[in-house]
């Protein structure tokens, strides 16, 4: 085995999943997550993403995971909290009671 190890998939986990054939989206999340885990807490993750997505998406751009790595780099939604009047008011005009 004569494998350079990547710094940024030291566990060759993204790798790997490229490898798999038929491999679907949801088991690319969890090797993600796998992934993820693995790094140093405190780690920006969003920079190895990048690289990892230049690494490897571009060749399988349909991948799923590259799909999964893509929206790794998504910005978070930002959830809004609605109490009192105006979430009674909202639940009225969707027909709630």
């Amino acid at each position: 085995m004569n494998r350079t190890r990547d710094p940024d998939d030291p566990r060759g986990l993204i790798r790997e999943a490229y490898r798999i054939a038929g491999i679907t989206a949801g088991e690319c999340r969890s090797i993600f997550l796998d992934w993820a885990l693995g790094l140093p807490a405190g780690a920006e993750t969003a920079p190895v993403v990048g690289r990892l997505l230049a690494q490897y998406g571009d060749d399988a751009p349909d991948h799923p995971m590259t799909a999964v790595l893509r929206a790794a780099l998504a910005p978070p939604a930002v959830a809004r909290r609605r109490g009192g009047r105006a979430a009674r008011q909202a639940d009225r005009a969707r027909g709630g009671d």
